[in-house]
């Protein structure tokens, strides 16, 4: 299915689903939402630019092999429970600071969730992608 319209409103498309799924990611640790989810919205979007353009293009466009986003977001993860871990707290204990805005070790273990998802996924829909091409 390659028709100019589908393309061109694909690509228009993937840009809200993918600011959505950073709304998501953000949003998830005061309300529902999280990494998880944010990253399903963001997987279902580089799905939608597969099917309107290539696997090559989406490889292309990511930059970085999705098995190495997969493995900085599991990094990340296991990483943010280390803060409270060192500050004498019990690991994923979460710790807020609060300055201008609060920001805490939970948003860095959503990013790290998110990031994992999106990797592995993503690395699941491209290479299936490119065995039935």
């Amino acid at each position: 299915m390659k028709s100019v319209i589908f393309r061109t409103t694909a690509h228009i498309v993937i840009g809200i689903m993918l600011l959505f799924s950073l709304y998501l990611l953000f949003r998830g640790h005061n309300e529902p939402g999280g990494g998880f989810i944010g990253a399903l919205i963001a997987v279902i979007a580089f799905a939608l630019l597969i099917l309107s353009e290539s696997p090559r293009y989406v490889r292309k466009r990511i930059g970085l092999p999705p098995g190495m986003i997969a493995l900085t977001g599991i990094g990340l993860s296991l990483g943010s429970g280390f803060f409270a871990a060192f500050s004498g707290k019990t690991y994923l204990t979460g710790l807020w600071y609060k300055n201008v805005i609060t920001v805490g070790t939970p948003l860095l273990f959503d990013v790290g969730v998110y990031l994992a998802i999106t990797g592995g996924v993503l690395s699941i829909l491209l290479d299936l992608s490119e065995e039935l091409l």
